[in-house]
């Protein structure tokens, strides 16, 4: 058991209030707002900080608990709940949960991105549900004037054993609401958890099977158009006009006209990231009607200047330069080489240089990544109703909070005058954070002043980015005469965006060690893609450190476990960004768990590590080739995540991240020509398909007693380089490009 307090760096943390009709109401603070006055916010109920998560007891004993973060299918709608019902000593049958709206007065960071949810969550959402058990603990005190040490919780329920008396919680609510709010609380032992650590299916299982609205496709409302947009065919194409005379005069077409979604004045922050400002839209009674008026416009375009965007990124002033031209995939390569001939030195440790001058042996390879596309099952769509100047927004997207101050922005109308429903998200990790067809979807209500449905075409989403970065490594590795790595060399960039983790393994581990990176500039749009820059650093770093330990004479994993000792006996540097005790573990384990000192007739094996948003992982993944196509047999997951709140979600988020990553790294890859992209819709850009799926996927959990961290993202990378290692057991052939069909099937 735990002490914690329920203020924050001396602010307040939580209030209290009772409910009309009875009960009672706590609200909680995660992180702690910008209230001046700890006491002065205590008394006034309605100055609430940001970021605030409810728990509603009525006064027959249910509990109804807000959450606040999107649901994309991470589950956390039904795991931070958890946490918190854990604390209340709820009975998780009675608890009903909600999905909160966007509510900057009460919630901060009220959206999905870098698998932070439940760690952020962790601590404030335990003191919240602690908090109002003893509280509840107290009134029953009062009520049966006896001491409260001699009160004691079981689910749902508030007992005094040497009186025999027994209430439940919403008994007590109506009592415990006119209470102060206890300065410090006691947390339960991970040892008494009874919900925590348990598997609880997904609070919106039932709706989701039966076809229920959760999704922005489903939102519907009375009056409501279609719309639809036409942007650039080409990245660095700009509308000069249009023709719309045969489109107008079709069935249902309401209005079709000219727009920008963001004002040229508008500093961008880091999430406002689109290309395509001057836009088409097309308003009308149906998306047919709307889909076929778009095909009969006959749009002209030119060639865009260059420029450069003045960025906020989080308080951090940054310049993006945006080229003049229409950008081909050879060109690009032809860029990034000579880039990478220009390096920033990121990081060095010892003389890296004069090790390879006099190395016995030097290994040299270079890794490439494309241009990838998020394809989210759900299309981009948004519900908007701009009346005057009260705004009413529905739809999918990640990151609600941040939206909301550039939708203020272009529409000139208040914050506090917007409302933004969350619906589940049919697919994210990144390309819903860029709801840039938000702010179109309200344009378009405002200058139709009516409410609108806006809807992307797979070929919408698919030729208006946003990609993840296409990418370039080049790795360096000195070996002695004893075959021992004594130096350590990556060279890497991207176009636009450089992917170099420079504090992350191998460093620590190498006496000479040298990271440098590079950028070049591009007018195409990229953004977060799942576990961003790592999923591609994870491929190429552990598909090269194979090599190395082949080269060395030594089995990949022991080459791993040996450098991974050193970090931790005699780190190199300063800065190293993992423990390497934690990395070594998830390795002993998989290498338990797959059964690894034991290899089966035909079948390749391939093993990859690695470390991101707070969380390790290893993958041994088995394969063999069968007429001449791969079939994975098994991945073997060893994760370390701290505590795991709800397994059964957490194995579903490892087994989506395994068949996720190995469908990108054998078939993803965009490409580009004169600006326009190689692939807009499904029957061009292969996705992985159910029979390549591997047959079997086990999960295990490292158990440490460590607080929960992230594991949204942290399965994705390693499998690219468990994948690749295993290719080249079956085939003799390392693999350098993704993606990786395009080699094994030549």
């Amino acid at each position: 058991m735990s002490n914690q307090s329920t203020k924050l760096d001396r602010r307040s943390f939580l209030k209290v209030s009772a409910l009309a009709g009875g009960g009672m109401m706590l609200s909680f603070n995660w992180l702690a707002g910008c209230k001046p006055n700890a006491e002065e916010a205590l008394g006034m109920p309605e100055d609430w900080f940001r970021m605030n998560g409810y728990i509603r007891i009525g006064d027959n004993g249910l509990i109804t608990l807000m959450s606040p973060n999107p649901e994309g299918g991470q589950n956390v709608k039904t795991s931070m709940p958890m946490i918190l019902a854990e604390e209340l000593d709820a009975d998780w049958t009675k608890v009903i949960v909600e999905q909160a709206p966007l509510d900057t007065d009460n919630f901060t960071r009220q959206f999905i991105g870098g698998s932070q949810a439940i760690r952020t969550g962790w601590t404030p959402l335990r003191t919240a549900g602690a908090t109002a058990r003893q509280m509840l603990m107290r009134a029953a005190a009062q009520t049966w004037n006896v001491p409260v040490s001699e009160i004691t919780t079981e689910p749902g329920f508030i007992l005094h054993q040497p009186g025999n008396k027994k209430a439940h919680f919403g008994e007590m609510a109506n009592l415990a609401a006119t209470l102060p709010v206890p300065e410090e609380v006691d947390l339960k032992a991970s040892q008494d958890f009874k919900i925590i650590g348990t598997s609880k299916k997904n609070v919106d299982l039932n709706k989701i099977v039966t076809g229920k609205p959760l999704f922005g496709m489903d939102y519907k409302k009375e009056g409501m158009l279609y719309a639809m947009i036409i942007h650039p065919p080409a990245f660095g194409n700009k509308l000069k006009s249009f023709d719309d005379s045969q489109a107008r005069s079709m069935p249902g077409i309401r209005d079709i006209f000219q727009f920008k979604s963001l004002r040229d004045d508008y500093k961008r922050t880091f999430f406002d990231t689109v290309q395509f400002t001057d836009l088409i839209a097309i308003v009308g009674d149906s998306t047919w009607q709307v889909l076929q008026a778009k095909k009969a416009i006959k749009a002209d375009w030119k060639i865009q200047e260059g420029y450069e965007e003045q960025r906020d990124m989080f308080g951090r002033e940054a310049v993006r330069v945006v080229p003049k031209g229409l950008e081909n995939t050879d060109a690009q390569e032809i860029a990034m080489k000579q880039a990478a001939q220009k390096p920033q030195t990121q990081r060095k440790d010892g003389n890296p240089e004069a090790v390879f001058s006099t190395a016995a042996k030097v290994i040299e390879r270079t890794y490439t990544g494309p241009f990838l596309a998020h394809n989210c099952m759900e299309p981009m769509n948004f519900f908007a109703h701009v009346e005057g100047d009260k705004v009413t927004c529905a739809g999918p997207l990640q990151k609600p909070e941040l939206t909301e101050h550039a939708l203020s922005s272009r529409l000139g109308i208040p914050v506090e005058n917007i409302e933004i429903e969350m619906t589940r998200l049919g697919g994210g990790y990144g390309r819903r954070s860029y709801a840039h067809w938000l702010i179109e979807a309200a344009v378009i209500s405002q200058k139709m002043n009516a409410p609108v449905k806006l809807v992307y075409t797979r070929e919408d989403d698919m030729t208006g980015g946003v990609y993840r970065s296409r990418y370039q490594a080049t790795y360096r590795a000195a070996l002695n005469e004893n075959n021992q790595l004594i130096a350590f060399h990556v060279n890497a960039g991207g176009l636009p965006e450089n992917p170099l983790y420079a504090n992350r393994f191998p460093a620590g581990a190498v006496d000479n060690y040298l990271a440098e990176g590079w950028e070049v500039p591009s007018n195409i749009t990229t953004g977060s893609f799942r576990a961003p820059r790592s999923n591609f650093m994870a491929c190429v770093e552990q598909s090269f450190l194979d090599e190395v330990a082949e080269a060395a004479g030594k089995d990949p994993i022991d080459f791993r476990l040996e450098l991974l000792a050193k970090a931790k006996a005699n780190p190199v540097g300063e800065g190293n960004d993992y423990d390497p005790d934690r990395y070594a573990k998830v390795l002993e384990l998989v290498r338990e768990k797959a059964n690894w000192a034991n290899s089966t007739p035909g079948v390749s094996r391939g093993v990859s590590a690695y470390f991101c948003h707070n969380s390790y992982a290893a993958q041994v993944l088995d394969m063999k080739i069968v007429d001449g196509q791969v079939q994975i047999d098994k991945v073997t997951n060893a994760i370390d995540c701290g505590l795991v709140v709800n397994p059964d979600a957490a194995k579903n988020l490892c087994e989506g991240a395994v068949i996720d990553g190995i469908g990108t790294a054998m078939y993803g890859a965009l490409t580009f020509e004169n600006g326009v992209i190689s692939k807009s819709n499904f029957d061009q850009y292969r996705q992985i398909r159910m029979k390549e799926a591997p047959k079997s996927i086990e999960t295990y959990f490292v158990e440490n007693g460590e607080d929960p961290s992230g594991l949204g993202e942290p399965a994705y990378p390693p499998v690219f380089a468990a994948l690749a290692n295993a290719l080249y057991k079956a085939t003799g052939n390392r693999f350098y490009d993704q993606p990786f069909s395009r080699q094994s099937n030549s």
